[in-house]
């Protein structure tokens, strides 16, 4: 199929096994530095590009390939007389295969080196070769992934339509690439914002059977969820991947022992304890019925007594930093139950990131929403809160930042005992929280917290949180009726929590 080929990678995974049997049927290989040693090492006798380009690799390979005797091979059009004649005259064989990929500066970033180190793995000869290949690709194959090698050496012949596939896939690696390079040399006031990613797999379907998907992770991405190990069970799908990112999110806020369960992108159940499988247990409780069909996040390793509590009902995935041997055995009893290991999810990986969404026509881009403990700023009107009502306060308070908005959460005794959310007014995300609590938690041992994400533009809801039995209240304040809604507040013997940052999530 190919007869001259100009090969030059960093990634060598497969390489040697892609080439020997075109090399056994009379194929010309040349390469360059390092490659052209593997190659030669492994029985492959390439030609050195040097004898190509008639002059030697200089300033430490910086310069090797880029001459006009190299890309006048590549960039040579089929049944055009001019160029053949050029070629003939140079003693050139046109160029039908090239593999190249390129210094691997996604990985080097990983490194922290000094800048002067890091500059040195941006590739210019490699992106030269590889977007002169895929615009000739009418006459030539430009390869510059390895996971191709197979799907090539699979066929007799390449047609047009594959050419131009393995065409698309070099100008999308070289766009990635350049994108990755400005966004890690630019200035953060001036950091480019584009949505550029590399494809982690085709998902089954999207929200819906009849909708198509694909996840992506992007390349400046250090941590996510591509990076889960998936331990047991089926592949996730897009809806699992969302819910997910829900619990994941959630659950890196809290630095105790916490599981979030997740149903619907919204946190169903939230608990925390001094063990993990205390954590479970209680997240479990917070709302049994909801809990069902979901997901669970754990930010601590699940031990065989969460792994127990987590096998008496029915859930899509379990993600955590670790499991435990036996309660790995215990939850893959679960044939369907996917299991993630996930090792930095107790880690802060989110801060810093961009956030999108896509609207018609383009999309928006905004920082990550935190809730750091802000508690020393806080507006307190009443009495100050004992170590266990803050604790509960704050549960509360990082809970309703994940729900949908309007969001009221409930929380006593270290888990979540009601959530509304995703409601059109505050004062129904209220009535749905209490409603949830009453019908799952009718006898609690103390007085619930609340928290809101926004202020409460009117005393009602306060009012509705009294007749439930709610004492304390943390909210953002800012309305123009807060003195009005604090004074009701104080009437009615609740304590009020003003912490100046809303947390709206739409």
């Amino acid at each position: 199929m190919f007869k001259n080929a100009l090969v030059s990678v960093s990634d060598k995974t497969g390489l040697v096994e892609f080439l020997k049997p075109y090399v056994v049927r009379g194929m010309r290989v040349v390469s360059t530095g390092g490659t052209l040693k593997h190659l030669r090492e492994n029985g492959i006798n390439a030609v050195d590009i040097s004898e190509q380009t008639g002059f030697p690799e200089v300033m430490d390979g910086r310069v090797k390939t880029l001459h006009p005797r190299v890309h006048m091979a590549i960039l040579s059009r089929a049944g055009n007389d001019e160029d053949s004649a050029l070629l003939k005259k140079e003693a050139l064989e046109p160029f039908d295969l090239i593999v190249v990929n390129l210094y691997p500066f996604e990985s080097a970033c990983t490194k922290n080196l000094p800048d002067h180190e890091l500059i040195e793995f941006i590739d210019i000869g490699g992106p030269s070769l590889l977007r002169a290949a895929a615009k000739n690709h009418d006459r030539l194959a430009v390869v510059c992934e390895p996971e191709d090698y197979n799907w090539i050496a699979g066929k007799n012949e390449l047609t047009l339509v594959d050419r131009r596939r393995l065409a698309a896939r070099v100008f999308s690696l070289t766009s990635r690439y350049d994108d990755l390079i400005a966004k890690t040399l630019a200035a953060e006031s001036d950091r480019p914002v584009t949505l550029v990613g590399r494809l982690v797999s085709e998902l089954r379907y999207g929200e819906n059977p009849h909708q198509k998907a694909w996840w992506y992770r992007s390349p400046e991405a250090r941590g996510g969820l591509h990076d889960a190990e998936v331990l047991h069970g089926k592949p996730l799908s897009y809806n699992n991947i969302l819910d997910l990112e829900a619990a994941n999110s959630t659950v890196r806020d809290f630095r105790e022992p916490a599981a979030v369960a997740v149903k619907h992108n919204n946190p169903c159940g939230v608990g925390t304890d001094a063990t993990i499988a205390g954590a479970v247990t209680r997240a479990i409780q917070a709302d049994p019925v909801s809990v069902f069909g979901g997901i669970i996040a754990c930010n601590r390793p699940v031990d065989l007594a969460a792994a127990e509590e987590m096998a008496k009902i029915f859930l899509e995935c379990i993600v955590a930093p670790a499991f435990e041997p036996a309660a790995l055995e215990r939850l893959k009893k679960k044939k369907d139950l996917r299991l993630l290991q996930l090792k930095q999810l107790k880690q802060d990986t989110a801060n810093g990131e961009l956030q999108f969404r896509s609207v018609s026509g383009g999309f928006l881009v905004q920082s990550a929403d935190r809730t750091e403990d802000w508690s020393d700023s806080w507006r307190i009107v009443g009495q100050h809160p004992s170590p266990e009502i803050k604790a509960d306060l704050l549960l509360a308070w990082k809970v309703c930042a994940y729900l949908k908005s309007n969001a009221i959460a409930l929380a006593a005794g270290g888990r979540t005992v009601g959530l509304g959310m995703g409601q059109v007014n505050r004062v129904d995300a209220v009535e749905q929280a209490i409603a949830r609590m009453q019908k799952h938690h009718p006898s609690l041992s103390s007085s619930p917290c609340l928290a809101s994400d926004a202020f409460f533009p009117f005393p009602d809801s306060v009012e509705l949180a009294a007749q439930a039995g709610v004492r304390w209240i943390i909210q953002p304040g800012g309305s123009i009726r807060d003195e009005e809604v604090l004074a009701r507040a104080g009437e009615l013997g609740i304590n009020m929590i003003l912490t100046g940052t809303r947390h709206f999530r739409h």
